[in-house]
């Protein structure tokens, strides 16, 4: 399947943008070169800066920034502009604030930046904070939201439906009418009244585990449904029959012989179904039910970009609109490439 999944181009892409992006957010605290609360108002809303390489003869002198200095014009906006005679060169492998690598290691490398000057590549926001550094420090919320989401609605999912299909009856029915009657409610606002009925002063690491409660809870119910109608087919085959008649329990017949065979689809529906967590988690923090400030996710992000006038003024802050996008279609990908994989009708590859 690995062999099959490489040998794709468009999902070899998304694969890479994947791990590239979950790696950046497990070494947030190297790669972005100032913490996410870390603030210089006299950086506000400053657009991305240009890495320069060459000097004014064209002659290479490797990486470097000018530093932004502003002029306000009439309407009390600020222009920012590159003061030529301040050069700053960029560094590799900078010291700047302390942190613990993976909580273990204490440690003030960063993979990157200036000394005596800020370098913002994405432009800053507001309070003049780096959007590139808040940008990481929000991979680790907006992904990983995601994979825990999707893990805990699917272990509900699968078992609820294995269970239902394996059974029967009165169990089937009990269960199918709790599926249908979450499967009832607009899941969108469902998921706003259950955050709603939480207090509000809950702090981001509280607020954090409870969106990730809540995503579970609203996500298992269709998978559920699917599973049991595999299980369903699965039940009167003769290896399930065989496992009762050698006098292996329910539990270890479920276990060991139902799910494992709804795996396939269980893989794929995994991959095309953390896209929704992602911009279910996003919904929230665009709509100030989600993650709070000064802790960044790329929703509450994004909700700077809520009036025309601030995008046509700072086109900048729609970055975090992309990264949502673009990982919503790289999971699509993967998803649907191994559905043509796994499916022994649909092979293509």
């Amino acid at each position: 399947m690995l062999k099959k999944l490489l040998k794709d181009k468009l999902a070899f892409l998304s694969l890479f943008i994947l791990v590239t992006l979950y790696l950046i957010a497990i070494f947030a605290d190297f790669v972005s070169p100032y913490h996410y609360d870390d603030e210089d108002i006299m950086y506000s809303w400053a657009p991305p800066m240009r890495i320069h390489f060459f000097d004014s003869s064209q002659k290479r002198i490797g990486p470097y920034i000018y530093k932004y200095q502003f002029e306000v014009n009439k309407y009390y906006q600020r222009r920012y502009y590159e003061n030529k005679k301040e050069i700053y060169p960029l560094r590799f492998f900078v010291r700047g604030f302390k942190y613990k690598l993976l909580g273990l290691w204490e440690s003030n490398i960063h993979l990157f930046g200036v000394e005596g000057s800020r370098i913002y590549i994405f432009g800053g926001d507001l309070k003049g904070r780096d959007i590139f550094s808040r940008l990481v420090y929000g991979a680790r919320i907006s992904l990983s939201i995601g994979l825990i989401g999707v893990t805990i609605s699917f272990i509900i999912g699968m078992i609820v439906g294995g269970v239902s299909g394996y059974f029967g009856g009165r169990v089937d029915n009990i269960l199918m009418r709790l599926v249908e009657m979450m499967m009832m409610v607009p899941s969108f606002y469902l998921m706003l009244a259950l955050r709603a009925s939480f207090p509000p002063e809950m702090s981001s690491t509280q607020v954090y585990l409870l969106i990730v409660v809540i995503l579970s809870l609203i996500g298992w119910a269709s998978i559920a449904r699917v599973i049991r109608g595999m299980a369903i087919s699965l039940r009167e085959n003769e290896f399930i029959l065989s496992a009762k008649a050698i006098g292996l329990s329910n539990v270890k017949i479920i276990l060991r012989h139902i799910l494992p065979h709804t795996f396939s689809y269980a893989l794929v529906a995994i991959f095309l179904s953390v896209p929704s967590y992602i911009i279910g988690e996003a919904a929230l923090s665009l709509l100030g039910l989600g993650i709070q400030e000064p802790q960044p996710s790329w929703g509450n992000m994004f909700s700077s970009a809520q009036t025309i006038v601030d995008i046509q003024l700072y086109p900048w802050i729609l970055i975090p609109g992309f990264f949502i996008l673009l990982v919503t279609i790289c999971f699509n990908i993967l998803g649907d490439t191994l559905r043509d994989i796994l499916d022994p009708k649909r092979r293509i590859l």
